[in-house]
């Protein structure tokens, strides 16, 4: 009975881990051989085990990562597609995130860059870190319409506070003026405060044409390459080997 009312009230509290370790404790008989100190250190490892969970599980949620359950431990390195595996171990530790840094991820269609730039995401999730996925031309449509329903300022700030910002298909398609102003807006407030991914198919070398006003394309260029580290990825595309019993695991 009393030990009913304890699990009650832990849950009643939102101690929804250590109620389930002590239950687990109350059901094997094996637990009562260790001593108090012992039993409350896997109570209370129980409970932050459980936090942690929920927290990663709520971040995946508004993360909308293209694909969610990419992870850099999955990533395939041995077809040769240019990846300096060094570069992603240091980028996995994640200090490029608590130092603001952009990721730019650049190679042809179907090479990995998504599911790459996901699986980094990923981790930063797991580091506890907010993150958002966005396609480049949806999120620009999006900034456009929220110009004429008043959303626009408030849409642009909660971009300014995520940890990590996903850009996915930068440079696929043509640039409006609005979609201009809009990234300059967008880069501006991230720089030097958050981090950021970029994933496009067209070389960095060629940005600033595709951008195209000048004066513009100087100062969000400026923002992106400012610290800023490459991976360029190479090679026919992966999706032409799904179906192979040797297909790499990310085939994005």
């Amino acid at each position: 009975m009393i030990v009913q009312q304890t699990l009650t009230q832990l849950r009643a509290m939102k101690l929804d881990g250590m109620a389930a370790v002590l239950e687990e404790q109350i059901n094997f008989p094996t637990s009562a051989t260790l001593s108090f100190e012992d039993r409350m250190a896997l109570l209370v490892q129980g409970e932050s085990a459980y936090r942690d969970n929920r927290r990663l599980t709520r971040l995946l949620a508004k993360a909308k990562l293209k694909y969610a359950q990419a992870c850099l431990e999955d990533l395939d390195t041995r077809h040769n597609r240019g990846l300096d595996t060094r570069l992603v171990a240091t980028l996995s530790q994640g200090q490029w995130i608590n130092q603001a840094q952009t990721l730019l991820i650049c190679g042809p269609t179907g090479v990995g860059k998504t599911w790459l730039a996901c699986a980094f995401a990923q981790k930063a999730c797991r580091l506890g870190k907010s993150v958002l996925y966005a396609r480049v031309p949806r999120l620009l449509e999006e900034l456009r319409i929220a110009r004429g329903d008043g959303s626009h300022k408030r849409r642009l700030i909660a971009l300014a506070k995520l940890d990590v910002l996903l850009l996915d298909d930068w440079a696929l398609q043509p640039l409006e003026k609005y979609g201009r102003d809009d990234l300059l807006e967008v880069l501006d407030d991230r720089a030097e405060r958050r981090a950021t991914i970029i994933t496009a198919q067209l070389p960095t070398e060629h940005w600033h044409a595709w951008i195209g006003e000048p004066t513009i394309a100087d100062a969000i260029l400026d923002r992106l390459h400012h610290r800023a580290h490459r991976v360029t990825l190479k090679g026919e595309s992966l999706r032409r080997a799904r179906g192979s019993k040797n297909a790499p695991s990310d085939l994005t």
